[in-house]
């Protein structure tokens, strides 16, 4: 059964990471191309005088947004009224306000206001949240990734101790489907300063409590820095692959 929960949770972190991760580089990706249209935009764009005619709000669950109704004179006079694709609340514009108008030549539906967060929102907004799932994604790769590196130096470098088993707790500042890993937590008092010691396993997904038969605890810690430690649970069973 403890096996069995283990293998699940191990394998809904692995789909999590890879999940964060691709969404994160697909909306960075997506950011980058939103970036480089408007850069192109920009470089062709004609500049028209436009006024705000009226601010239409969208409501949604918990917030309001006012978008700015936009119209200005296209060739020949002809009156162009667009919608930006950009609201906030409170409402960045007035009605009756004059605002400064950019569309690409011969496309005045490609019209927007000449403001910083019409032209560039999307690609900030994308960009960022991109930017935040790719981080959780990669550091989901990278961080037990340098957390077995340090073991194995340690491992090869470092003084073995026999601590004392305390205890199995839950780590409860890591939660995945609702549930929370296990740690082995242990003590070693350091003969020649006296000082105590208290170590934790890496996270473990199942109670590791019925496989633990003995009361010591093999540790291996950095002589000078006890700080860097790491809790040997190679004794506790495997899940078969």
């Amino acid at each position: 059964m403890d096996e069995t929960i283990k293998g699940t949770e191990m394998k809904t972190f692995k789909t999590l990471r890879l999940i964060f991760t691709l969404v994160g580089l697909g909306m960075l990706a997506g950011a980058f191309f939103a970036f480089q249209s408007t850069s192109t935009f920009l470089e062709t764009a004609t500049a028209k005088p436009g006024v705000v005619s009226d601010l239409i709000r969208s409501r949604s669950s918990d917030s309001n947004a006012y978008y700015p109704i936009v119209r200005f004179e296209y060739e020949s006079g002809r009156p162009v009224e667009f919608q930006s694709s950009s609201g906030s609340n409170p409402a960045s514009y007035s009605r009756g306000e004059e605002v400064r108008v950019l569309f690409a030549p011969g496309e005045p539906e490609s019209a927007r206001i000449d403001d910083f967060f019409s032209l560039w929102g999307v690609a900030l907004i994308v960009g960022g949240i991109g930017a935040a799932f790719f981080l959780v994604g990669a550091g989901m790769f990278v961080v037990p990734a340098i957390r077995n590196g340090s073991a194995a130096k340690l491992r090869k470098t470092g003084q073995l101790v026999q601590s004392r088993y305390q205890g199995v707790e839950r780590n409860e500042r890591l939660v995945m489907n609702g549930k929370s890993p296990y740690q082995i937590v242990c003590q070693w008092q350091n003969p020649v300063t006296s000082d105590i010691h208290v170590f934790r396993s890496g996270n473990l997904w199942f109670n590791p409590s019925s496989h633990i038969l003995g009361d010591s605890i093999p540790v291996y810690i950095n002589p000078t820095n006890p700080g860097q430690y790491w809790v040997d649970t190679s004794f506790l069973p495997k899940l078969a692959s």
